[in-house]
């Protein structure tokens, strides 16, 4: 796996995540779930480019 792409996933994932609780906290229930729902996909994508069309 190549480092640098899992630190931009990461990174990526933990804005996703923080911005949802922030969104959570303030009562923007619909833009929470769909941040937390983009959190949840990113970190389970695989950006390693093993997929050979």
């Amino acid at each position: 796996m190549n480092k640098s792409n899992n630190l931009y996933r990461d990174i990526l994932t933990g804005i996703f995540f923080t911005t949802g609780v922030f969104g959570f906290m303030s009562g923007e229930f619909i833009l929470s779930t769909m941040l937390f729902g983009a959190a949840t996909i990113s970190s389970n994508l695989d950006f390693s480019g093993s997929f050979k069309a």
